[in-house]
């Protein structure tokens, strides 16, 4: 792995993190069309540089965390993805992160949900001040399925947001701000699992330009995909994820 290897999934990252198309199915992908080995370090680096993302959600919505309802539903979203990422870290790592009929199928599954979910022409009214405790939990337990590559933590977070009657918008800023507890226990937890020796001063530079790269495109991706949702549907998502999805099935 070299620099430019660590500036594109840096890229790939920040661009795909905030977006319902699975920021780990594309990071997974894009090592493979590089040409680099699913080693312990590459593994580490595709969850480790998701700080960057972390802090262009902190850059953006700053102010809004210390709105005391929207922090404490925060907390409680994130819990139940905690458990289950805690939980299933192991079979996360060895056997999720390795399964192409797994990635492909999740990418695929979720496409046809915003496909079908938008030719219900659902449209949500609520905002983020409606979300109660229950509603918070609910959308915690949705989150946690996430943990399977090719989900898209934002893609159902959203989904569930929208079938409770949210708008497209909030859902999105929502499932960004809970993206902070959720991409810092999983970076943090990677690192304590991570044997320090395989992390010298090389691969702490790769790091830090895949850090870089993910935080710039990660802001700017954000701020684009809540002024894409205000006027537009999800639908080419959903179409763009089953291609990729039938893409991975026939090129693995």
């Amino acid at each position: 792995m070299n620099i430019i290897h660590a500036a594109v999934l840096g890229i790939v990252e920040g661009f795909t993190e905030f977006l319902p198309i699975s920021s780990t199915a594309h990071m997974i992908i894009t090592a493979r069309i590089l040409g680099l080995e699913q080693t312990e370090f590459v593994k580490f680096f595709i969850v480790f540089i998701q700080i960057g993302a972390i802090a262009a959600v902190l850059f953006l919505y700053f102010k809004r965390f210390f709105d005391r309802t929207i922090f404490t539903r925060i907390v409680l979203s994130f819990i139940p993805t905690a458990v289950v990422g805690f939980a299933l870290y192991k079979i996360i790592k060895t056997i999720f992160f390795e399964s192409d009929l797994l990635i492909a199928l999740s990418l695929i599954v979720v496409g046809a949900l915003f496909i079908v979910l938008e030719r219900q022409n659902v449209k949500g009214t609520k905002t983020l001040s409606h979300i109660s405790f229950k509603t918070a939990i609910i959308i915690g337990l949705a989150q946690s399925l996430s943990v399977i590559p090719g989900v898209s933590r934002a893609g159902i977070v959203i989904i569930a947001m929208m079938c409770m009657g949210y708008k497209r918008d909030e859902s999105a800023q929502y499932s960004f701000m809970l993206a902070l507890p959720t991409l810092a226990a999983a970076a943090m937890y990677d690192l304590i699992k991570t044997n320090p020796s395989n992390i010298g001063m090389y691969e702490m530079q790769l790091l830090g330009v895949g850090i870089i790269c993910a935080f710039v495109v990660a802001y700017l991706s954000m701020k684009w995909f809540i002024t894409f949702l205000q006027n537009q549907k999800l639908t080419s998502f959903g179409v763009y994820r089953i291609g990729l999805g039938i893409m991975t099935l026939l090129f693995p």
